[in-house]
């Protein structure tokens, strides 16, 4: 049973994968807006019944990469050892910009800057995208507030983590901007690390419990 499972699991995976898949392919050549979700199931060979197993919302077709993100810093303070959570978020953070993750912005491969383009020139994105962020402040809201238990974060947590999560974001916007106006990547590395050192700095008076 479980080999079948196993198969199962990785037959929907790479189903949904496909699907997405073919779905920016086409919004980056016509646009979001200029693509039906009956087009994408038919490009990708499944029903729209099917589809809309996988993706809830056309948005989703797009931002489901964001999903796997939705806990990544609430991990990371989960596991952070002996570090305080903001300097194991900091130490997290710059590790991205070295290495060039998009998620920090500072990435200039084509495909990605394609793709950040069509995510922020696309209102309805941009809006679905503040679901996925909710989610992130919650997850990580939980891991600040461990000590709590199950149930509501406390409203400390919740804005600790909104903050940090809001310096993150306008650091990964800013790289971006920068790349989009002709910058290189590796060029800009330093200046990225520079601004995420100095904006972590900036939280640590304001949230001395997790600094």
């Amino acid at each position: 049973m479980t080999g079948t499972t196993g198969l199962r699991q990785l037959k929907k995976r790479r189903t949904r994968q496909t699907i997405s898949d073919t779905a920016v392919a086409l919004f980056l050549e016509r646009g979001f807006d200029k693509v039906s979700v009956a087009e994408v199931a038919a490009a990708a060979e499944v029903s729209k019944p099917t589809l809309f197993r996988y993706f809830p919302a056309k948005e989703d077709l797009v931002l489901h990469r964001f999903a796997d993100h939705q806990d990544e810093a609430a991990r990371v303070v989960t596991g952070r050892g002996a570090r305080s959570p903001l300097t194991a978020l900091r130490d997290h953070f710059r590790a991205g910009l070295d290495r060039h993750d998009p998620v920090t912005g500072l990435s200039d491969d084509p495909h990605v800057l394609a793709f950040h383009r069509l995510l922020y020139g696309t209102p309805s994105l941009v809006g679905r995208l503040y679901a996925y962020q909710e989610r992130a402040e919650r997850a990580l809201a939980h891991a600040l507030d461990d000590a709590a238990g199950p149930g509501e974060p406390s409203l400390g947590a919740r804005l600790a983590a909104a903050q940090i999560l809001a310096v993150q974001r306008v650091l990964a916007l800013e790289n971006w901007r920068r790349i989009a106006a002709g910058e290189p990547a590796a060029a800009l590395r330093a200046d990225a690390t520079a601004a995420a050192n100095a904006a972590f700095e900036q939280l640590r008076p304001a949230l001395r419990q997790y600094a």
